[in-house]
């Protein structure tokens, strides 16, 4: 799939369109292109921002932020990442030192002035579309929230089946494993000690007073994934209430997954016994990969592989392993 035809984007500024409604209301943010080479957000957001300038669409109330290009760098090289991976690591900060940083100064600001998230991406492997969910609420320290009914009520209301939560405290148990390894030549190669690095647009959106979703609508060539994703957005306009459109209907049989456990790769010769795509079954005590010793690396449980990256670097996250969740939705 080649990327919508358009000039350059900047990048020295964010193309942001935002429609102020007459009425007070929610205020919601829709991201694409946090990764530059997952192109279906944009693709949809570009079909909105027509529909409401033509007066296809209007809004009824609150504030509509669109930004296609979250990172044109990235964009314009047609690549996951400009200088580093912008969904990682996510504040802002008085000294940037890479292109992704300076996207965060402006970014950041614009998450904390909205109620709501939706944040549009795509996957490298096949698969189904699903949304990413945040905690519970708590009080606990790693990511505190309040709005976990209003976070949930959105997701089953996005247009796909599959949903899969935990990602924020498996990211900082696969940190505490890292940061115990012995190997100091290993150790050098992370990029990902701290469990702050696992902070991208949606836990900072939590962080920050609001509520947040990460679509994952399909494979990044998927002819279908902008539909996954205009049809995403439609409904969180309708949800609520910010368009004059009957209430999306909650998924009547949504798949709810935990993920549970990262395992990293430690060495460039381990590898996969087979091309695993996410959410692949895998039945407890199957083998997952091998690594460069021999030793085998085996399923926890009867559960799923999601995001295993054949080609990660050492001491980087090799795949995640995911179990079904009882969260009631």
């Amino acid at each position: 799939m080649s990327h919508p035809v358009r000039t350059k984007p900047s990048t020295t500024a964010l193309r942001v369109h935002s429609f102020a409604g007459l009425e007070k209301g929610p205020k919601l943010l829709v991201l694409g292109a946090v990764h530059g080479n997952e192109i279906c957000g944009s693709r949809a957001i570009e079909r909105l921002i027509a529909e409401f300038d033509s007066g296809g669409r209007s809004l009824r109330c609150g504030t509509l932020t669109f930004v296609p290009v979250t990172n044109p760098l990235a964009w314009h090289l047609k690549q996951r990442m400009g200088d580093r991976n912008l969904n990682r690591n996510l504040r802002p900060t008085d000294e940037p030192v890479d292109f992704e940083d300076r996207i965060a100064n402006a970014l950041c600001p614009l998450l904390e002035s909205h109620d709501v998230l939706l944040d549009l991406h795509s996957f490298h492997t096949g698969g189904e579309p699903f949304a990413m969910l945040g905690p519970q609420d708590n009080t606990g320290t790693l990511e505190p929230f309040a709005h976990a009914q209003a976070e949930q009520a959105m997701a089953v209301r996005l247009g796909v089946r599959r949903i899969v939560e935990g990602w924020l405290d498996t990211y900082a148990r696969g940190v505490a494993r890292r940061l115990a390894y012995p190997d100091a030549s290993l150790r050098a190669q992370m990029l990902s000690t701290d469990p702050s690095y696992g902070v991208g647009t949606t836990e900072y959106m939590r962080a920050h007073g609001g509520y947040a979703i990460t679509l994952e609508c399909g494979q990044h060539e998927d002819p279908a994934a902008p539909e996954v994703a205009y049809k995403a957005i439609c409904n969180t306009l309708a949800l609520l209430g910010l368009i004059e459109a009957p209430q999306p209907a909650a998924h009547p049989a949504p798949e709810l997954l935990r993920l549970v456990d990262v395992i990293d790769r430690m060495h460039p010769d381990d590898r996969f016994v087979k091309e695993w795509k996410s959410f692949d079954p895998v039945a407890e005590g199957e083998v997952i990969g091998l690594r460069h010793d021999g030793s085998e690396v085996r399923a926890q449980g009867s559960g799923f592989i999601v995001f295993p990256n054949p080609k990660s670097l050492p001491g980087n996250e090799w795949f995640y392993f995911a179990l079904p969740s009882s969260r009631a939705l």
